[in-house]
């Protein structure tokens, strides 16, 4: 009996301990939380506008010099910026992503992967341990962003899946993210980035008319390295809160259940105990009764 009450005693010290862990990193991914919403929300007004100027202006500008971005081809070689986290106890964030990637493959790019054709671009540690892991083909130049997240490193990745596509080395780009919504909430999305989506007419509607100044070439090859690096960004903005509120909404349920496990492990102590005391006052009384008789 002695033995039971020590292991369960053993069993609350441990479950406190976690739960003090649960508990911290919770408060920590909560701070974090605070400044990366903060910076989703000032950046996307921006990005979504700028997006929306791009598409319009390729949609209008009908082709030509500085339009090697737009330009749609068969796809034969395929990209994918996979976003994911540096780490885990973050519920299924990562596997959600990882798991969406796997279904864009499948779906849209089954017979460029049969043939070796299907890249990827892995921000976040967790992803690109997976793909390379179980054998895709996964570029580790751009795993580490996380580590110091600035405009200035997301620049490089942008810049030179631009430059691949110019080449010829893929012919689509897409990106697979986490889009922020609340720190209980993460839209898991894929969201073309190159080549630079048209906007489709609606039936009726006015064809806009842009003046260009300085001239559209010039124009158009200042604004789409600019927009397409601010696109990609966006999405590591909202990949790294949405990181951050599903780790927060983890650890506050995991410190939940860790209050329903001590409940119940106390339950068993107090009963384990009251056992030990009966069978002790038993044979307390018994070995006095012997001793009277």
């Amino acid at each position: 009996m002695a033995g039971q009450l020590k292991e369960v005693r053993n069993r609350i010290k441990s479950v406190q301990s976690t739960q003090q862990i649960t508990k911290a990193m919770k408060m920590v991914s909560a701070a974090k939380l605070r400044r990366a919403q903060d910076a989703i929300i000032q950046m996307r007004p921006y990005a979504k506008k700028m997006q929306e100027m791009l598409s319009n202006i390729v949609s209008n500008a009908g082709g030509g010099t500085g339009m090697t971005l737009a330009a749609e081809r068969p796809v034969q070689k395929a990209l994918l910026i996979v976003i994911t986290s540096d780490r885990g106890l973050c519920g299924a964030f990562n596997a959600n992503l990882i798991k969406l990637a796997k279904a864009t493959i499948n779906e849209r790019y089954a017979d460029q992967f049969k043939k070796g054709n299907v890249t990827i671009w892995s921000i976040g540690k967790k992803g690109y341990e997976h793909f390379l892991k179980n054998r895709y083909s996964v570029s580790n130049a751009y795993k580490d962003i996380f580590l110091d997240l600035n405009f200035e490193s997301v620049q490089k990745a942008a810049q030179a899946a631009m430059k691949s596509f110019e080449n010829g080395e893929f012919d689509v780009v897409e990106i697979i993210y986490s889009q922020f919504k609340n720190a209980a909430t993460q839209r898991f999305e894929v969201e073309r980035f190159l080549p630079i989506p048209k906007v489709e007419a609606k039936a009726g509607a006015t064809k806009a008319d842009f003046i260009y100044d300085p001239s559209k070439e010039d124009l158009i090859a200042e604004l789409m390295p600019r927009i397409l690096n601010t696109q990609l960004y966006k999405a590591v903005l909202d990949s790294n809160a949405s990181e951050h509120g599903a780790r927060m909404t983890a650890m506050d349920k995991a410190s939940d259940n860790a209050n329903e496990i001590l409940r119940s492990l106390k339950i068993s102590y107090n009963r384990a105990r009251q056992a030990a005391i009966t069978t002790e006052l038993t044979e307390i009384v018994s070995g006095a009764a012997a001793l009277q008789g």
